[in-house]
């Protein structure tokens, strides 16, 4: 029997808490070498959108996602992100879940943003923000809400910027700018146009950049990279493979290898997070299976917990 999670049961299975620490984990794992992954492979339908294959092993499960990004989706009324997530047993390939991709990718978007928010952010930090409110933003303030971080929010669209404060009992930003200039950001947006234009960002800052993750997208202009230490979910995804922000510098001959470090080498000790409270921090996240790996595994051993959870025969 394979067990579906629908986008509810992935949800239920997976609180806030409990994703940040799986997460946690997974970067732990892929920077020691015991969890693996080859760079998401991009399949494209510009302008329209992109479909994405992730392959992940780890844990004694092997992963596929297979997901979508169509940023003109909300105005036709349908969803950005659509998908399916194939968890199987990795030592006899039975396959054991579909999970819904979309959940487990806001989930995992929200453990990353806020773990390198945690990770990097200065100690002192008294103001958050979330910027932009969609799905995987509206998970991302929940998860710094649980965190006890209580952030600002912020979206082009009050309807939706308003909707998600409410849930979660939090506060709308007066204005971007506001939102922006905080001493902890999220930004969570389709990265068609930079939020941070040169010399934005404060000193001091941190910024989790979590929209820019595919190709031609970016949420901070080239020039400020210059200004901020920066770090990545993976280099070879991230950097080598030139999406998102820094993806973009690096095409440009403008970052190199040596200027970016992986956060997952910072929590394991091998490489140094934020140096002083001057500096500005920087993590560009291009999203990794081996988060969504990480996800699927929690999910998948709630099965027993999770009432009306269902369960078909191929």
């Amino acid at each position: 029997m394979v067990a579906v999670f629908r986008a509810e049961d992935v949800r239920r299975a997976v609180p806030p808490l409990e994703a940040y620490a799986a997460v946690r984990d997974a970067f732990v794992a892929h920077a020691r070498g015991e969890w693996t992954m080859p760079p998401k492979v991009y399949v494209t339908n510009y302008p329209a959108g992109d479909f994405r294959a992730m392959p992940a092993l780890g844990g004694g499960h092997a992963l596929l996602k297979w997901v979508t990004s169509f940023p003109g989706n909300p105005a036709r009324g349908l969803p950005t992100v659509t998908g399916l997530v194939l968890l199987s047993d990795a030592e006899d390939g039975r396959l054991l879940a579909v999970l819904d991709a979309a959940a487990v990718t806001a989930v995992r978007t929200a453990a990353a943003a806020a773990l390198a928010a945690e990770t990097l952010g200065r100690a002192d930090a008294s103001s958050w923000a979330v910027v932009g409110a969609g799905v995987n933003g509206a998970e991302s303030a929940r998860l710094l809400a649980a965190l006890g971080r209580a952030p600002v929010v912020w979206d082009v669209d009050e309807r939706r910027r308003r909707e998600v404060a409410d849930e979660l009992g939090l506060e709308v930003a007066e204005t971007a700018e506001d939102a922006l200039a905080s001493d902890v950001v999220v930004t969570v947006t389709p990265g068609s146009q930079p939020l941070y234009h040169s010399g934005s960002l404060r000193m001091g800052q941190h910024v989790s950049l979590m929209g820019a993750d595919g190709p031609g997208k970016a949420e901070v202009e080239v020039a400020e990279l210059g200004r901020a230490r920066l770090f990545c979910d993976d280099w070879e995804q991230a950097g080598a493979k030139g999406l998102g922000d820094i993806g973009l510098a690096c095409q440009a001959g403008l970052v190199t290898r040596e200027q970016v470090t992986q956060l997952g080498d910072v929590l394991i000790a091998e490489a140094a997070g934020r140096g002083n409270a001057d500096d500005i921090t920087l993590f560009d996240s291009s999203g990794l299976a081996v988060q969504d790996l990480a996800v699927a595994e929690l999910a998948y051993s709630k099965i027993s917990e999770l009432d009306g959870l269902q369960q078909i025969e191929l």
